[in-house]
């Protein structure tokens, strides 16, 4: 993910907060997250991965039809660190 998170794509979707999307910095966060031990995290840690987690599952309910392999809606949750192909 954050190779994904590197380039220009992830940048053009999502709410912006001045120059960088909420979704994008939030993804930066989660990958950072990952390659933490579980007995790192701490409880600001736990509260923003379940933030994440709730917000994939109701982005998950919106999926487009058709396929969503170019998609903003798939770029969104790429930022977030859930490809919905994958």
């Amino acid at each position: 993910m954050r190779d994904w998170l590197g380039t220009d794509e992830p940048k053009a979707v999502g709410q912006k907060d001045g120059g960088e999307s909420t979704e994008h910095a939030s993804g930066r966060r989660i990958a950072t997250l990952l390659e933490k031990k579980a007995g790192d995290l701490t409880d600001d840690d736990l509260a923003h991965v379940r933030k994440v987690v709730g917000y994939v599952h109701r982005h998950l309910a919106q999926r487009p039809k058709g396929d969503v392999s170019d998609t903003a809606w798939r770029y969104s949750l790429m930022n977030w660190c859930h490809d919905p192909l994958a």
